[in-house]
């Protein structure tokens, strides 16, 4: 593995507290539609200039229909002598995603077909769903539910299940050409800091970032509910598709487990970039295949769509102890994690708005480096960090006008800002200049 050393946004810190702005969301009720989700992209537009996108329920969005939005108040179990035993108040994984509203006392064995637990981790609650099941139920730890042996209990969920819409945010910011890259979280789970939270967070800072500088590409954020999100954005953008370059989603990015990326479809330059960059951050990672199972990039990288998106996360969705359940909470998440994450994402986007292509004036023969006093600049750049001699040489090499920058790290196999470097001294001193590919 290459020297940390060898990153040099690896030492790049956010202008936002990630950590604070996972502990400040965590305690909000999220689903695929409600108030949870306005309030926290409410939050989030403090920082970045958020556009709020209402969709209505019915709007046909490819194959689906934007459902029905779901809202609750309270639910609670309550044994008949007035004891509060479970309570939405307390965790707001203990209701069942889009439960429909219930009232009334019910016998064990009833209240059994409606009760979600974990028998292999006995001590945590699990987050469950039922977004289209027109049903309710309650998630708690197992040995709760075991100690409740009562014949009857008396149960309550207040919620509403009824026309309005789903929400999502998107910000733009444009770029110097009209190549853009898409970077996308999801924003529908309640309180699971890794698996949602900690890629708002990372994303958030990462909007902030990219608005602060100057931009070849173009960069757009999208803060989705998952699937039915993607699917809405994507039925309401296909016209200007083909712009998307390069592609993200952000996912389970603030606990300690080494780098997991999953490639596009297709392969594509974003696969490779991705790659670059963890290869020379010092950090551990693994590169995993496409494959059609996992969050939206598998809506982006549908078969008439194809686009070129990928998933970076550190551990794997479904993989760890923690995931969907209630220990997935702030204790996982580290700030130093996430501040990883938010640097390696960061390098990532620098690669791929400084990856150019460029040729060779005169490309006959090896150039006088000499008398171009580029063996004193290189020198000067070596003790800065930056490109060596060799650096250069593979750089005036593969300038034929097909080989990417990106091209030539990988194939010398070092850092890509050096490469980029060694460009900006022969761009300095004439012997190249950048070709449209």
């Amino acid at each position: 593995m290459p020297d940390a050393k060898e990153f040099p946004a690896s030492d790049e810190s956010p202008s936002l507290d990630l950590h604070g702005l996972v502990k400040e969301l965590f305690p909000i009720n999220r689903s695929l539609t409600g108030s949870g989700v306005r309030q926290t992209l409410a939050i989030i537009a403090r920082y970045i200039d958020l556009e709020i996108h209402e969709v209505k329920t019915g709007t046909a969005v490819l194959d689906w229909h934007v459902p029905m939005e779901w809202n609750i108040r309270s639910g609670t179990i309550t044994s008949m002598v007035g004891q509060r035993l479970v309570d939405f108040a307390a965790n707001n994984l203990h209701i069942l995603g889009y439960s429909k509203p219930v009232q009334g006392v019910f016998s064990r064995a009833e209240l059994a077909q409606h009760v979600h637990t974990l028998p292999d981790q006995p001590d945590l609650i699990p987050y469950r769903t039922g977004y289209y099941a027109d049903d309710w139920g309650f998630c708690m730890s197992h040995n709760l539910w075991q100690s409740m042996q009562d014949d009857y209990y008396r149960v309550e969920i207040d919620s509403d299940i009824s026309p309005g819409s789903l929400t999502y945010g998107e910000l733009f910011l444009p770029g110097e050409t009209s190549d853009e890259v898409l970077i996308t979280c999801h924003i529908c789970h309640p309180s699971l800091a890794n698996d949602n939270l900690s890629g708002i967070a990372v994303m958030t800072a990462l909007a902030m970032r990219q608005a602060g500088r100057r931009r070849r590409l173009g960069y757009r954020f999208l803060f989705l509910p998952a699937t039915i999100g993607a699917i809405t954005w994507l039925a309401r953008n296909e016209a200007r598709l083909d712009r998307i370059k390069h592609g993200l989603v952000l996912t389970c990015l603030g606990d300690p487990a080494r780098f997991h990326y999953k490639q596009s479809r297709s392969g594509a330059t974003i696969d490779r970039a991705v790659a670059h960059v963890l290869r020379h951050s010092g950090h551990s990672y693994e590169i995993l295949p496409f494959n059609p199972y996992g969050y939206d990039e598998r809506q982006f990288c549908s078969p008439d769509f194809d686009l070129p998106v990928g998933c970076l996360m550190r551990s794997v969705h479904g993989t760890f102890p923690e995931y969907h359940t209630s220990a997935d909470n702030l204790d996982l998440v580290k700030p130093e994690a996430l501040g990883q994450s938010y640097a390696t994402i960061g390098a990532i986007f620098d690669l791929l708005d400084n990856n150019r292509t460029y040729r060779r004036v005169d490309g006959r023969g090896e150039p006088q480096l000499g008398r171009r006093g580029l063996y004193r600049a290189i020198a000067g750049q070596r003790e800065a960090g930056g490109a060596t001699q060799m650096d250069l040489l593979w750089f005036l090499n593969l300038a034929d006008g097909n080989h990417s920058l990106l091209d030539m790290a990988v194939r010398a196999d070092v850092p890509f800002f050096r490469l980029e470097a060694a460009a900006r001294l022969a761009l300095e001193a004439s012997l190249v200049g950048e070709t449209a590919r």
